[in-house]
């Protein structure tokens, strides 16, 4: 026997119980299915997590840097891993009991199991009737008949043919959770965001490590101002980047692995080997074939409301060619579902979406940067450097700018980059700024309390004019 809902949302990670939130708040039926925990990536193996390690990391940083400010240690600080991943798991449990009273408290039909869409049927005159089988072998397979489905199934880690991974030596993001002790040396394949943030935390707990990238500079979609600072840092704090440097083989020999890099005469040697050259999106093994739904290799294809070639069924998240970030699922499923009940929703500026990464130091951006500025668009830039900031001395991390870019004929505010303490909190003054269609000069008008790290923007935002005080 069918059972009839109003909307079922296949996965169960941030864009699709946030989807099921704002639903459940319309009044709608909601069925959420999930074959994991929910939560998805984000919580448990991706933007959670890794930020909780990484806040160990800085505690580590800051121990070793304690005698600068006058703090004389009598003991060295020590690293305990198992207590790392204890006090991870801890936050991680806790914001997952919060997910399930969420689900919980707006009523609405959480299954742990895996759907599969099905073609048109007995059950349904059109796709989008989903099959959901359990683990539980005494629960027979039950079939639901929503009249609208959101598909948010997420992604997975990519792998290199050279590299297969197995998730013992050769890891990928999801391995790094399974380590019940941290190696001593490693190598990273890929500088972006993923890489470089594990980049940052092992090298503060101790680890040797070699990021190697096959472009000619780290985190390719940020300004090449935060490019180069990031290396520069990234070099002064120990961590070894080979640029321009794809893997050519890789063997194993004696528990180790021997890279040998396309441009480099010596092999690396090393514990382990973590691959971070992107996700991709799930869609094989969800019944897509049974429907007219296209997708391809970059995920589901869908319209600005995230409807499919089939207008019942939508998609959102990690599974369709959009960005992969946790608050661009949780939005996409905001306005799905904004769609799906009032029938128009305002598309969303993915250029306006805040970006972070939560290195030391930390970088973030919205807006365009200095690369992907339109054609033709008369543009002045501000910079700032940290080292002027009185917050960022006291702080005694004063490394790092800000940048922004303004649009010298109409004014506007069309991008902004930090990369220094706390970029990743300071960002949302600006990405409000832009979505409030402030200028540069109403940024660098406004109060800022003194001292704070956020001068830094308003001196970065007179500077488009020529007119900061402290540069």
């Amino acid at each position: 026997m069918a059972i009839e809902t109003d909307l079922l949302i296949l996965g169960g990670g941030t864009g699709g119980y946030v989807a099921a939130i704002r639903a459940a708040q319309q009044g709608m039926k909601v069925v959420l299915v999930e074959k994991d925990k929910l939560g998805g990536t984000c919580l448990h193996r991706g933007c959670i997590p890794t930020k909780a390690y990484l806040r160990s990391a800085e505690v580590m940083d800051t121990l070793r840097d304690a005698e600068s400010y006058g703090i004389d240690l009598k003991e060295k600080g020590e690293v305990n891993y198992g207590k790392v991943v204890s006090r991870k798991n801890e936050i991680v449990d806790t914001l997952h009991q919060g997910v399930k009273g969420l689900i919980s408290k707006n009523k609405i039909t959480y299954l742990k199991g895996k759907g599969a869409v099905l073609g048109p049927s007995i059950f349904s005159p059109v796709s989008g009737a989903v099959a959901v089988t359990f683990d539980d072998p005494d629960r027979e397979e039950e079939i639901y008949v929503p009249k609208k489905l959101i598909i948010a199934t997420g992604a997975v880690p990519n792998s290199l043919p050279t590299l297969p991974v197995d998730e013992e030596v050769i890891l990928s993001s999801n391995g790094m959770f399974q380590l019940e002790a941290l190696p001593d040396s490693m190598a990273i394949i890929g500088g972006g965001v993923i890489g470089v943030e594990w980049a940052s935390m092992l090298n503060s707990l101790g680890v040797k490590v070699t990021v190697i990238e096959a472009l000619d500079r780290l985190v390719i979609n940020e300004s090449e101002a935060v490019s180069k600072e990031l290396y520069r840092q990234f070099i002064k704090r120990g961590i070894n980047i080979e640029l321009n440097q794809p893997v050519k083989k890789a063997e194993m020999k004696n528990g180790k692995v021997l890279l040998s890099l396309e441009e480099a005469e010596e092999v690396l040697t090393v514990d382990k080997v973590l691959t971070a050259i992107g996700r991709r999106p799930v869609v094989d093994g969800l019944g897509l074939q049974n429907t007219s739904v296209k997708y391809t290799e970059k995920g589901i294809v869908v319209n600005s409301h995230y409807q499919t070639s089939e207008s019942h069924i939508y998609a959102i998240g990690d599974c369709i060619d959009t960005m992969q970030l946790a608050h661009v699922a949780m939005k996409e499923g905001e306005l799905a579902v904004e769609h799906i009940v009032k029938n128009t929703s305002e598309p969303l500026a993915y250029h306006n979406v805040p970006r972070c990464t939560y290195t030391s130091p930390e970088i973030a951006s919205v807006g365009y940067i200095r690369e992907t500025v339109p054609e033709g668009r008369r543009v002045k830039i501000g910079t700032f450097s940290f080292g002027s900031n009185g917050k960022a001395l006291i702080n005694g991390n004063a490394e790092g700018l800000v940048e922004i870019i303004r649009d010298e004929t109409s004014d506007d505010l069309l991008g902004v980059s930090v990369i220094g303490p706390h970029a990743t909190e300071l960002i949302s003054e600006v990405s409000t700024a832009i979505y409030m269609d402030a200028s540069p000069i109403e940024l660098g008008e406004a109060i800022h309390p003194h001292p704070t790290l956020s001068e830094a923007i308003q001196e970065a935002a007179l500077d488009t004019y020529k007119s900061a005080i402290h540069k």
